[in-house]
């Protein structure tokens, strides 16, 4: 036997073994802490586009990419009419890779229909993870389109390929809770709700339509939400193509989890604002009331 020959072949598949192992890693490089993505509508004026940069504090050297009409009708089509989608594409993002645990957190500007939450909410289903994101457009839009754009930004910032079938259900969960909240008269409370059937699903793993129809009834119970049939029917749906997705559920809970402390948090310190508020008034009316007194003493 040629130990030489065969301690060269075990060296060299060794070798081989490790680049083809380190290979994952060298395709995720290109994903680091801080890599910022622009996404401008297609239909955008000069002007509007130099405005929304500067609006998004990024210069001219940020990477750039479009987001045309047509795309944004190709994931909404099925969801909602023309005439919303419109015809340019004018909603523009931002969106930077945050570290590792951070979450999701959304900031919008001119956008009146879909919420920061709705917004959060979709792009975990999506599969974005710990991820800044800005939506803004040059007027006040809907923000059903704004999606489209965010997560064609996060692909090229993260060098990943999020499904065909993904953005569609993502699409399709925004548009059913922004549709919810118009009908409850309380988008936060529509996408917290959805935030729990999520979390339930990915806790519970309901199989057929039935399990799916009991676990959306019993939170919407939670929630005191009446659902009619035909919003029951589309949940069911809207829930079973999200379970047959080919997704990370413990990935998606977790990013569930983070973007309600991320909430709370928010809730706890806009408490605390207004409990300094109220302080502060207070103990101005409280100088007011002993410069008086004073003021009075010395008459």
């Amino acid at each position: 036997m040629n130990w030489k020959r065969l301690r060269k072949a075990g060296v060299g598949a060794l070798v081989v073994a490790l680049i083809f192992s380190l290979l994952p890693a060298m395709a995720f490089a290109d994903a680091v802490v801080g890599e910022t993505v622009v996404t401008l509508g297609a239909d955008l004026t000069p002007q509007q586009r130099d405005a929304i940069l500067k609006e998004m504090n990024v210069d001219q050297n940020v990477q750039i990419i479009e987001v045309t009409n047509e795309e944004e009708h190709r994931y909404l089509g099925k969801y909602v009419s023309k005439a919303t989608i419109g015809t340019r594409a004018l909603s523009s993002s931002k969106i930077t890779l945050a570290e590792k645990g951070a979450g999701i957190t959304v900031k919008t500007n001119n956008i009146t229909h879909i919420t920061e939450t709705m917004y959060a909410n979709a792009l975990i289903t999506a599969g974005v993870k710990d991820a800044e994101v800005y939506v803004t457009a040059p007027t006040k839009v809907s923000g059903t389109a704004g999606l489209t754009g965010i997560l064609k930004a996060f692909e090229e910032a993260a060098d990943t390929k999020i499904s065909d079938e993904q953005k569609e259900v993502a699409n399709e969960e925004m548009v059913r809770t922004s549709q919810l909240g118009e009908k409850i008269g309380d988008p936060d409370k529509a996408a917290q709700f959805m935030m729990d059937l999520k979390q339930k699903v990915a806790e519970e793993k309901p199989d057929t339509p039935a399990e799916f129809r009991d676990l959306i009834i019993n939170v919407s119970n939670e929630y005191n939400i009446n659902l009619s049939e035909k919003d029951i029917d589309q949940l069911t749906q809207l829930l079973q193509r999200l379970s047959e997705l080919n997704i990370d559920w413990g990935a998606l809970s977790d990013q569930v989890k983070k973007l309600r402390d991320n909430l709370d948090e928010i809730l706890n310190s806009e408490q605390t604002k207004g409990f300094l508020e109220t302080l502060l008034d207070w103990l101005a009316s409280l100088l007011d009331a002993l410069k008086e007194i004073f003021s009075s003493d010395s008459a």
